[in-house]
């Protein structure tokens, strides 16, 4: 049995959720809705408060997209419920960020500012200048804006700029020295 897919997922007060005899999963919360089918082999249910998610046989792919299939909807109820947050930091003399509208106008030392259109369903806010934040209901579209905003200018290994995320820690080098 995996480890992972046969945990119960317990619902705040506050989700509401609806299974479909086909799959569909669709998960409704303080901070919005979100939907998703789940994989043919793979079944829920609701049980009091909680959902239970179950498989149909014990092939290789099935038992992996079980525990794949009770994490996205454990993501789904804390989405709706909670959200998820993830924080960048941007590092180098002159890198900075602004918000302009819909538009995330990212100041990193190139010849030409870089604009990051915002995705539906994101909001971005920008402290200081350097310290941008993420919050959405789906985990998946945060982590991926988080890391296209990464993309730009990885935090390279001599001087550390760059932009990371809050706390990562960077391996510097040393570099040349003269002989």
């Amino acid at each position: 049995m995996s480890r992972i897919g046969k945990k119960i997922i317990d619902l705040p007060t506050s989700v509401k959720v609806a299974v479909s005899p086909e799959g569909g999963v669709k998960v409704e919360g303080p901070k919005g809705k979100l939907e998703w089918t789940l994989p043919k082999q793979i079944s829920a249910r609701i049980e009091n408060s909680s959902i239970v998610v179950e498989r149909a046989s014990e092939l290789r792919s099935v038992r992996a997209l079980h525990g794949l299939s009770r994490a996205l909807v454990a993501n789904m109820v804390v989405g709706v419920s909670a959200g998820f947050v993830k924080d960048l930091e941007i590092q180098g003399v002159g890198f900075k960020a602004a918000l302009q509208g819909k538009v995330l106008n990212l100041s990193l030392g190139f010849s030409h500012p870089v604009l990051f259109p915002i995705p539906e369903g994101i909001k971005i806010t920008v402290a200081e200048n350097t310290k941008i934040k993420i919050e959405g209901i789906d985990k998946k579209v945060v982590g991926q804006v988080a890391a296209d905003i990464r993309a730009y200018y990885p935090p390279e290994p001599y001087k550390g700029k760059g932009v990371r995320y809050a706390g990562e820690q960077i391996v510097r080098k040393e570099g040349k020295t003269v002989q």
